[in-house]
């Protein structure tokens, strides 16, 4: 299942956003409103709950700095992936889409689609807050 949220535009350089999404901690203000737990697990890694669903748990995969970055679940019961891919819109501003890459059956796909879709979408708008 591949998703990817609006690319949303923020007033601030592609490498202060890339630098931003390099530090796990900066991940609580993306969050949506109902978040029911945030926890720093690591340097590079977090565990988040939405309200009615189950905690997830977060690392960072890889840096290309300043163009991507890459998380993926410490699980392998979900295996899945969240690409944020950066691109300089000007010299003060950023383009910012976030890409969800996730291999699940189709059940579980179908009751994940939405929630999912609404999440990525919810961390891409709120890149302002960084």
């Amino acid at each position: 299942m591949n998703l990817e949220s609006p690319v949303v535009t923020v007033q601030k350089p592609d490498q202060y956003i890339f630098d931003a999404l390099s530090d796990v901690r900066n991940f609580e203000k993306l969050m949506p409103e109902n978040i029911a737990k945030f926890e720093i697990t690591g340097d590079e890694s977090f565990i988040f709950a939405l309200k009615g669903m189950p905690e997830i748990k977060l690392k960072i995969k890889e840096k290309q700095g300043p163009g991507k970055i890459i998380l993926g679940a410490a699980s392998d019961k979900l295996p899945f992936t969240l690409i944020g891919n950066i691109t300089t819109a000007d010299e003060n501003s950023s383009n910012i889409q976030l890409f969800f890459e996730g291999e699940f059956n189709a059940m579980m796909a179908m009751m994940v689609k939405g929630p999912i879709t609404k999440f990525i979408e919810t961390l891409a708008n709120n890149m302002h807050k960084l």
